[in-house]
């Protein structure tokens, strides 16, 4: 089977961390997550450097980092799976023009253009701010708990037992940052991927989870 690379582009609270997560574990595929990748620098990183300082400062104010840096960071750890021989689940790269133009031909060489499906999950500014204030991560994986009344009693995460806490990020004030961020720098990346013909894939991120997820994984029937 070729290796494949999966990209979900959609604003925060759209869900592509849980579909990410889902898809991961259901073909065995590395589950990519862009901001986890930059919380570890910054935990590794000096806190007194000025570079780290802003970047994790743009970071939890809501505010897109520096694409440099991000390409960089998340290059990096790109090269590394490939040489694993690993497909990759990208849930959080390609916020801006330039992080695209600079990572896709690198995965497209290390991959093959043939191998990439790129996925649009829509969500509505108010939608996005309601999912984000109230939604929490396990401590240990980062395995996203949606707002739904079924998780809502939860005190530890259903998939390794860690806490359940929520991020500096998720406030509706950040939120709100977060999606017109969104618009204003990643839709632009949709410009460069149809310059470079590459069908892309919408679906409806309004609806739960389950609906959502088999919409996707229709997509890759014949993986199974």
């Amino acid at each position: 089977m070729q290796k494949q690379v999966v990209i979900f582009i959609a604003p925060t609270g759209a869900g592509k961390g849980t579909q990410s997560d889902l898809l991961a574990e259901k073909f065995g595929w590395y589950h990519l997550e862009t901001a986890k990748i930059l919380e570890e620098k910054f935990a590794m990183g000096d806190p007194n450097d000025p570079v780290i300082k802003a970047e994790r400062e743009l970071f939890l104010t809501g505010k897109l980092m520096t694409p440099e840096i991000v390409t960089t960071w998340v290059l990096e750890k790109v090269r590394e799976l490939a040489t694993q021989g690993q497909s990759i689940i990208f849930s959080g790269s390609f916020r801006t023009d330039y992080e695209a133009r600079t990572e896709i031909p690198v995965i497209e060489e290390l991959y093959g253009k043939e191998n990439v499906r790129i996925f649009h999950i829509t969500l509505s500014e108010d939608e996005s701010v309601r999912r984000n204030s109230n939604r929490r991560i396990c401590k240990k994986n980062r395995h996203p708990i949606p707002d739904l009344p079924e998780f809502r009693s939860m005190t530890v995460c259903p998939h390794d037992g860690s806490e359940l806490v929520r991020r500096e990020l998720d406030t509706p004030e950040v939120a709100r940052i977060r999606y017109r961020e969104y618009l204003k720098r990643t839709t632009p990346v949709f410009d460069f991927f149809k310059e470079r013909k590459y069908p892309i894939i919408e679906i409806d991120g309004e609806r739960g989870i389950e609906n959502v997820s088999e919409d996707i994984q229709k997509h890759f029937s014949s993986q199974e």
